[in-house]
């Protein structure tokens, strides 16, 4: 696939891969061990301009393009699955910022989320309401020139750690359309974090609940217009499924290396078991889903970039298609590992408990299927 791209996104392709390579990779295991979330890392990733990647170039954004990201993440996750969609989350909450928000706002704030000085958090999803997102429940009310919030988010990446929080929240009707989005910083009075989830993976990130208690902002920090937050949050949603799967992606091109480097050395029977037609069977199949996602999400990335009629349900296809064949190929490395597959000393189950939440976020697979037949149905 590298000969489809331009010489430009063979050198941020090969950039980001370094970055992996020295910066990911070698912590990667100790990380998700230990629970730690390596926020230095992250900000350090600024450097490369990797904290505003497709936001605009005035506000210290690189101005990328959605393919160029998907390139990024899909390196950044084969150093570490975790750390790289963390990285995803904040690039959108920039965008978002910087797209949506009016001039004197993402002046104010995007610089600054584009150099990481601040690191951000997308707070949608609610205890009640996950796939049924429009019907969220915490709200915001006006007050003179402030808005007041009462509520709480669940599953928030970097929950605790982030400094801003961009939230979605009622100010209106029920349904989309009574939605609002806002900038809430950390240390506002009101605002506050349950324990951190104990989870299957994405251990080197935190996960928190994010409680508003009359938490009180000023207007000014709402992001555009009153009524558009569930809009802007959908917006930002096709470029976010575009991310977790070059997460997705990036973990299964990983997984299938070790792979095929295992079953090179790993001798029984007198033979690599590389030799032996079965695994060979096996290692064909892993490299035809991964090039065929591969395809899948790059396409799915040009249509966006060309903001193409059918972006959203290319983009949901994409997020669809590839997380489950990087889930498919990661548990397809474990198996040619045998027992050592499900050792931590090898890397593997950890990309396959990784990999396992990317069916689940960014709207489960389950609602992409719901987006692209409703999509083909009105047409």
């Amino acid at each position: 696939m590298t000969a489809m791209l331009t010489e430009e996104q063979v050198l941020i392709k090969e950039t980001a891969a370094a970055f992996a390579a020295d910066r990911l990779r070698p912590h990667a295991a100790e990380w998700d061990e230990t629970k730690h979330f390596p926020i230095d890392v992250i900000r350090s990733a600024a450097e490369l301009g990797l904290g505003g990647i497709y936001a605009r170039e005035d506000v210290g954004g690189s101005g990328l393009t959605r393919l160029d990201a998907v390139l990024v993440f899909e390196e950044l996750s084969k150093g570490c699955i975790s750390t790289a969609a963390f990285l995803s989350i904040h690039n959108m909450c920039t965008w978002m910022v910087d797209t949506f928000g009016g001039d004197d706002l993402r002046r104010q704030w995007a610089p600054r989320l584009t150099s990481m000085e601040l690191v951000a958090s997308y707070c949608l999803t609610e205890p009640g309401a996950g796939s049924d997102a429009a019907s969220l429940r915490t709200r915001a009310v006006r007050d003179g020139d402030n808005y007041v919030i009462n509520g709480a988010k669940a599953f928030i990446s970097g929950a605790g750690t982030s400094d801003i929080y961009l939230v979605m929240a009622r100010t209106g009707e029920d349904g989309a359309r009574g939605v609002s989005t806002f900038i809430v910083e950390k240390g506002t009075k009101g605002l506050s974090f349950g324990a951190n989830e104990r989870k299957m993976g994405w251990n080197s990130q935190p996960t928190r609940q994010v409680a508003f208690d009359d938490v009180r902002i000023p207007a000014r920090q709402r992001v555009g217009a009153e009524g558009h937050g569930f809009r802007f949050a959908m917006a930002g949603l096709d470029g976010g499924r575009l991310n977790i799967a070059a997460c997705s992606l990036g973990g299964m091109q990983e997984a299938l290396d070790r792979a095929l480097q295992y079953t090179r050395e790993r001798r029984q029977f007198g033979q690599a078991i590389a030799e032996f037609q079965a695994t060979q069977f096996k290692l064909a199949d892993m490299e035809t889903e991964c090039q065929a996602a591969r395809s899948m999400l790059y396409n799915a990335a040009r249509l966006l970039d060309a903001k193409d009629p059918s972006a959203t349900r290319w983009c949901a296809m994409a997020k669809r298609f590839v997380t489950d064949t990087g889930s498919k190929v990661a548990n397809d490395a474990l198996q040619l590992h045998g027992g050592y597959g499900y050792l931590s000393d090898y890397g593997v189950e950890r990309i396959v408990r990784d990999l396992r939440v990317h069916q689940i976020l960014e709207g489960t697979n389950e609602v992409m299927r719901v987006i692209v037949s409703r999509d083909m149905l009105r047409q």
